[in-house]
């Protein structure tokens, strides 16, 4: 039912809602929005999820799930994967995104350069497969524990999301790491990835925790981390 109007507005006329009052000197934040999601158009490329140089024998399969609140897959996320090289360094180096220099076009790897970084979109079931090297820990943080940095991207994030992936192996580094000391334990588990076969690892990452229910066990948020 419609309401009748007031003696200041006009049937049919959008209401144009007076513009908001600043302190002199000071700017109204702007707000975050999104469009989309177009995370599978344009942002993945070729060779994305090999961060390992080709036949390397080192080599190491990270794999899992993006999950929703209630357990659902999320096919449309975005991952992108930092890590330190083997020397622990964070300088990375080029080589990811090479371009055809006649056509402009995405070529991906050179197959021989580890660059510490990688990108990769879930699938319709949401899982997602990353090859790379063993984590190391940055040279420059002796207390830390070796990790990957993950990025998430996905439908109804109004910001990306960070988290980390820390390995079994290394159980009594985790203990005096910095993040991962200040967390209660079942906290810190959502960061380690579970052994899942020779040079395998698993890591599901779960965007809200998930209440137990109909034989289904709960399941904890994964840790998101805030950089200040």
């Amino acid at each position: 039912m419609s309401t009748p109007s007031t003696p200041h507005e006009h049937p049919g006329v959008p209401h144009q809602p007076a513009p908001a009052q600043e302190t002199p000197g000071t700017f109204a934040p702007t707000p975050s929005q999104t469009i989309g999601p177009f995370y599978g158009y344009a942002l993945p490329f070729p060779g994305g999820g090999e961060m390992a140089p080709t036949g390397h024998p080192d080599t190491i399969t990270l794999h899992g799930r993006v999950l929703d609140g209630a357990g659902e897959p999320v096919p449309d996320a975005l991952l992108e994967f930092w890590q330190a090289g083997p020397d622990g360094s964070l300088r990375g180096a080029p080589g990811s995104l090479r371009r055809d220099p006649a056509t402009g076009a995405v070529i991906g790897r050179d197959g021989v350069e580890f660059t510490g970084f990688g990108r990769v979109p879930t699938d319709a079931d949401g899982r997602y497969a990353l090859r790379t090297l063993p984590a190391t820990a940055p040279a420059d943080r002796p207390a830390a524990a070796p990790y990957i940095a993950v990025c998430v991207f996905a439908r109804g994030l109004l910001h990306h999301l960070f988290t980390r992936v820390y390995f079994p192996e290394h159980t009594a580094a985790h203990a005096a790491d910095p993040l991962l000391s200040q967390l209660p334990a079942h906290r810190a588990r959502t960061l380690v990835a579970r052994a899942d076969g020779e040079r395998r690892y698993r890591f599901d990452i779960r965007l809200q925790a998930r209440a137990a229910g109909d034989g289904d066990e709960a399941s904890e948020e994964t840790v998101f981390l805030e950089f200040r």
